[in-house]
């Protein structure tokens, strides 16, 4: 098991480009990453890693090696996985990812109780409003406010999320509550957007009466945390356009009020997304199904108030 602890340790400075960050992600020190990394060098014979003061690359042998050593990582892993499935105890990682504000109300609070019921299995949970590259950084499943975009990936549709647009009582009493769409650009309304490098939406898509629309607005600021954008529409700094099981509380309290009521966003989709190959694993099947009906309960309560 040694030399198939040196190959994982390296499959993951590879595609993390980082001894540092290849240790975090494998729970141990960057000093033993970088000794199993020696010890498959010298088994090899060979130097399979460029070192410079920042990043870490793979060298013409290490690039060979790689593509065969994940080949291997992913022949153990199904393996393993169909004994698993044969024997009934389901055991291993997974690595679950989601945005900040879902993984903290939904999905974060259940892996306790996950684990609970299946002791076999570790979780590891990476929140993020950035768009993560699952086949690079090995994750596992992936849940998601949005369209699948990537073929290479499975989705199962937890339920689809109504979107509103809102401001607190203090912003509008200062710059006027639209009535119309076309209001948000013509009076300049200040709308505070969630982007990160990358992100392609730089507008909201409304329900119009002649089907969707979209409209280019927008703000002085934006923010790639969600959960900073609905700070500041709560201190009143302007419209925000979020899945409304997120801000229920703050709108069953009068401190945000929906706007636009007949023009809302457009619905997104609550989904899980992992790997083709992740399907027949029977952990990932039990993560899937345990969240599945979680998310489903919880985003019900909160809609309800309970």
């Amino acid at each position: 098991m040694a030399y198939l602890d040196n190959i994982a340790v390296f499959v993951r400075v590879v595609e993390l480009g980082n001894l540092s960050a290849a240790g975090r992600d494998m729970r141990i020190s960057p000093a033993v990453a970088s000794n199993r990394i020696k010890e498959l060098e010298r088994h090899l014979g060979v130097r399979l890693l460029n070192r410079t003061t920042r990043q870490l690359t793979p060298t013409e042998q290490g690039s060979v090696f790689y593509k065969g050593a994940k080949q291997v990582l992913e022949a153990v892993s199904e393996a393993e996985a169909a004994v698993a499935a044969l024997s009934g105890k389901p055991r291993g990682t997974i690595r679950v990812t989601a945005p900040l504000g879902l993984g903290r109300r939904l999905i974060a609070s259940g892996i306790p109780e996950f684990h609970d019921k299946y002791p076999e299995i570790e979780v590891r949970l990476r929140l993020s409003d950035h768009e993560v590259d699952m086949m690079k950084e090995g994750i596992d499943v992936a849940f998601k406010l949005g369209l699948l975009e990537d073929s290479s990936l499975r989705m199962r549709g937890i339920m689809d999320c109504e979107r509103v647009l809102a401001a607190s009582p203090k912003y509008l009493e200062k710059r006027g509550e639209p009535t119309k769409p076309r209001q948000l650009i013509d009076d300049r309304h200040d709308c505070l957007m969630l982007r990160f490098p990358g992100v392609r939406e730089h507008y909201w898509t409304l329900l119009t009466e002649n089907g969707p629309k979209k409209f280019e607005v927008s703000g002085p600021f934006d923010s790639d945390d969600g959960d900073v954008i609905t700070g500041w529409a709560l201190a009143g700094r302007g419209i925000i356009n979020k899945p409304r099981f997120e801000i229920e509380p703050f709108i069953r309290d009068r401190r945000l009020k929906v706007i636009l009521a007949d023009n809302p966003p457009v619905p997104v989709k609550l989904a899980a997304v992992y790997p083709h190959k992740k399907f027949q694993d029977p952990k990932v099947r039990l993560l899937l199904d345990f969240m599945a009906e979680r998310c489903q309960r919880m985003i019900g309560d909160i809609l309800a108030g309970r």
